[in-house]
């Protein structure tokens, strides 16, 4: 067995805190991964207040994760010791339903195995996510992040990247399109540089109005404050696609509206209480869709992180030690981040030692 060192939920409502446990030893096919940075994900604090229904405690959130390839299986191919390498939301799937032969393991018919609060098939033991200083993940579910790409802006983008980038290539954004990117957060600030990487007119749609600057540099090319109904107006029935990545209840019809005939709005965030459910008309009079999409299945993930290196992309990131992870949530909650905090897990490993 792995010992490793990580920061636990115990229960929905105290601190996380140290905790030490075993992962499996490595099996033929599986990936020893010492983890060098790990990005923190609004779902951790989800997962980890029970916000999203009852965790299984304790819970070791964390599902950015960098490291390095320490040891492999005797019948590993994809990767060697000392590959810079990511883990993102998923560590296995069945493999064998019609989503998993497509490359969609994200909806596996029969339930992904999620990187923390899931069940190894291997061993019947709960998963254990990033906050911790290694990792056993199977091959086949192991992304290579590009030489060259800084590692830690990396972690964000096996999240939030993939998150953003899937529904953007789902439905074909790229040259001579007008998108829409609803709220200016870990989700937000990725799809605005992705749309505009793709070619795309981008417009971000903010209820702060001191957000317009940063969304400019970030890549948009208007920003739209949604509470100042002139601004709205004038953008009304002319988005080809608008990427909704506000997690947190609100009404959806204000933006059905600025969508043109046959636009489609995705939702990507995702609230702990549901939306205010959309007139209908609204949708059924311009033929508009709206939709929502999770994440992306492992190649279309290594694809992103091609994508980004090729146009010099990584997330926005402010770096933590993982003692500063309570801190983090309550600042998380006040979108005090820009864009995406990320653990530097020497930190852990420092203390591990101490």
């Amino acid at each position: 067995m792995i010992p490793a060192a990580a920061y636990a939920g115990f229960d929905a409502t105290s601190p996380l805190r140290p905790w030490t446990f075993e992962r499996r030893d490595p099996g033929a096919h599986d990936v020893l991964i010492d983890i060098e940075w790990c990005g923190v994900c609004h779902s951790d604090l989800h997962t980890v207040r029970s916000e999203w229904g009852p965790a299984a405690y304790p819970c070791v959130p964390g599902h950015e994760i960098v490291g390095r390839v320490v040891r492999t299986g005797a019948h590993v191919s994809k990767f060697r010791e000392g590959d810079l390498v990511g883990v993102g939301c998923l560590v296995d799937s069945c493999r064998t339903c019609e989503s998993c032969q497509e490359g969609l393991e994200q909806y596996c018919e029969g339930g992904f195995t999620g990187t923390y609060g899931s069940v190894e098939k291997e061993t019947g033991r709960p998963t254990y996510g990033g906050y911790s200083t290694a990792i056993v993940v199977t091959e086949d579910f192991v992304l290579r992040i590009p030489e060259g790409m800084d590692p830690a802006g990396a972690a964000p983008l096996l999240c939030a990247g993939i998150t953003t980038y899937s529904p953007l290539r789902r439905w074909k954004v790229g040259p001579g399109q007008k998108v829409g990117v609803v709220g200016l957060g870990g989700l937000g600030h990725m799809g605005l540089k992705l749309a505009k990487a793709m070619g795309a007119r981008v417009v971000l749609f903010t209820t702060s109005p001191d957000k317009a600057a940063d969304a400019l540099r970030l890549g948009a090319d208007e920003v739209v404050v949604s509470r100042d109904r002139e601004q709205m107006k004038a953008q009304a029935g002319s988005f080809h696609f608008i990427l909704n990545t506000v997690a947190a209840p609100h009404n959806l019809d204000a933006f059905i509206g600025m969508l043109r005939r046959d636009g489609t709005m995705c939702l990507v965030g995702a609230p702990a209480e549901p939306h205010p459910s959309p007139q209908v008309f609204g949708l059924i009079m311009r033929r508009r869709s709206l939709a929502g999409s999770l994440i992306g299945g492992i190649a279309e993930t290594q694809e992103m992180l091609d994508f980004c290196a090729e146009h010099g992309l990584t997330a926005d990131i402010e770096l933590i030690r993982m003692d500063q992870i309570n801190e983090a949530y309550e600042r998380m909650l006040k979108s005090d981040v820009k864009y995406r905090f990320v653990i530097e897990m020497a930190s852990l490993k420092q203390r591990q030692a101490a």
